[in-house]
């Protein structure tokens, strides 16, 4: 009997933990770090203030897990597609443009908001940054994998890291004005360059 009651209950706390992540990205991308407060983020997914404070107990803990959780949500949906993923050049295609979609949308808008919020913020700064490292070393790696790039090959590192860091700085050009169509172009040059590097 107890197994059964404690089942459901354990299945909401992890509903209720889900819709707090959810939106608290998605309050950090609207409304940004000042206008993102815990009863602003419980009031967005439905649960009482307290609740939100027994699964996340300061706003610094509410706000970078928030960014972890949906960045491993991304990081899986691509992982999730690399068996049905074409090889050669459509391959390269496929991950360069879904690495910059990943820096594009609603969650590099919410980690922006974090990173500047962190940069004056000594408490949120311990937390922020090896949340950033761990996210960084994990998409590095997926797109070497996705990729099939062997870094011991002089360059691809680096090609990679490239990769990376020009998604994230089309993702900033994205912030103010819709840049989707200027992006597209760059990350489908970026491809056919990448490609070439692959192959050596």
């Amino acid at each position: 009997m107890g197994e059964a009651v404690r089942e459901p209950r354990q299945d909401r706390s992890r509903a209720t933990r889900q819709r707090l992540l959810e939106a608290a990205v998605d309050c950090l991308a609207e409304v940004g770090w000042t206008g993102s407060t815990v009863a602003v983020v419980a009031e967005r997914a439905g649960v009482s203030r307290g609740a939100a404070q027994h699964h996340f107990p300061t706003r610094e803990d509410l706000f970078t897990a928030a960014i972890g959780y949906v960045t491993d949500q991304r990081l899986a949906f691509l992982r999730s597609a690399l068996p049905t993923l074409p090889p050669g050049q459509d391959r390269t295609r496929f991950v360069v443009e879904a690495i910059g979609e990943m820096y594009a949308g609603k969650l590099f808008k919410a980690a922006l908001q974090l990173w500047v919020a962190a940069a004056s913020d000594e408490q949120l700064l311990a937390q922020v940054v090896p949340l950033e490292a761990r996210v960084g070393r994990e998409a590095h790696q997926l797109t070497v994998f996705a990729l099939g790039a062997d870094e011991a090959v002089p360059g691809v590192r680096e090609a990679v890291q490239a990769t990376l860091d020009l998604a994230r700085g089309l993702g900033l050009a994205n912030l103010l004005t819709d840049d989707t169509k200027r992006r597209r172009r760059v990350l489908g040059e970026w491809a056919i360059v990448l490609g070439r590097t692959l192959d050596g």
